[in-house]
């Protein structure tokens, strides 16, 4: 007959209940977490951490508080090409400008020509006429 016997332990005291993990264990368990297709769940759990506490791991990792060992895989980049925009050329505007005819002569009057100007040019071709 066999018998299986299972011992629960609690903690005894407080400073029990607080390990001292070192830097670089910490580093290696951040590096671990920050591995493509792995959560920080997972790899709390495999070393019987809560995920705040290793996010907080991270958070000084990324401060720069907690040096990161170097990965044991080697680290590739792809080329970064950064062009200036080439500024769209712009349209080309419509030009409306008054024209008058009279016989032979054409008068093109510039962009915006004011009233006044229109009236003083017909008066004088009507004085020519």
């Amino acid at each position: 007959m066999e018998t299986t016997l299972e011992v629960l332990t609690t903690r005894r005291g407080r400073r029990e209940a607080h390990r001292q993990w070192p830097d670089e264990v910490k580093a290696r368990i951040v590096s671990e977490s920050l591995r493509p297709g792995v959560t920080v769940n997972e790899v709390a759990e495999r070393y019987g951490l809560k995920a705040n506490h290793l996010s907080s791991w991270r958070t000084l990792a990324r401060q720069g508080k907690l040096v990161l060992p170097e990965p044991e895989e080697a680290v590739e980049f792809a080329a970064m090409v950064i062009e200036t925009p080439v500024p769209e050329p712009l349209a080309a505007k419509a030009v409306s400008r008054a024209e008058v005819i009279v016989g032979p002569v054409t008068i093109r009057l510039e962009e915006g020509a004011s009233a006044a100007r229109i009236a003083a040019i017909a008066r004088a071709l009507a004085a020519t006429t």
